[in-house]
């Protein structure tokens, strides 16, 4: 009897490794929504990191959060770093590029609860009077517990509905005069 539990078990594991180890390495989240400003307008207001707290929905999970900026203010260079309670944890984000009026590229590093580089990118497209925001958020499910933690929760869903709510924030900010 209990040497077929331990056969059952261990094929289950075995299995379950398998199936992590199938996993993709890329991941990839992205949001977008329609803003009635122009793309400069809304750009400005991604490009400095002071702002994020008007639209971020981040920032309202905990008040209390440590904030440290160095660099320039804004654009190329800039840097924002966060410590906080378990819901936002303790990273740092650095701006890569401008494309302006087109795309803005930031490196985003997750410290604590666990460690993870990814990258975040705005492309703006303007369309008359309207600016279309895209979020995209990618990086790599490296090594086997990141696989596996990929295969338990998805990370389209997880962060896919802070990005609505960012967007929607990001709108009304700049629809509104920002």
């Amino acid at each position: 009897m209990w040497k077929k539990v331990a056969i059952v078990i261990g094929v289950l594991i075995v299995a379950c490794v398998g199936a992590a180890a199938m996993q993709p390495e890329d991941f990839s989240v992205q949001r977008s929504v329609d803003v009635k400003a122009s793309p400069d307008k809304v750009a400005a207001l991604i490009a400095d990191f002071h702002i994020w707290e008007k639209w971020s929905p981040w920032e309202k999970l905990d008040p209390a959060m440590k904030k440290t900026y160095s660099g320039p203010s804004s654009g190329v260079g800039a840097v924002y770093e966060w410590a906080g309670n378990g819901d936002v944890g303790k990273g740092r984000m650095t701006v890569l590029s401008i494309d302006p009026g087109k795309s803005l590229k930031i490196k985003l590093e997750f410290l604590e609860p666990w460690v993870a580089t990814n990258t975040t990118e705005f492309a703006l497209a303007a369309s008359g009077d309207t600016t279309k925001v895209t979020w995209k958020m990618s990086g790599k499910n490296e090594g086997l517990m990141a696989k596996f933690f990929g295969m338990c929760m998805n990370m389209d869903k997880m962060v896919g509905s802070d990005f609505e709510k960012g967007l929607a924030a990001l709108k009304a900010l700049a629809e509104k005069g920002g």
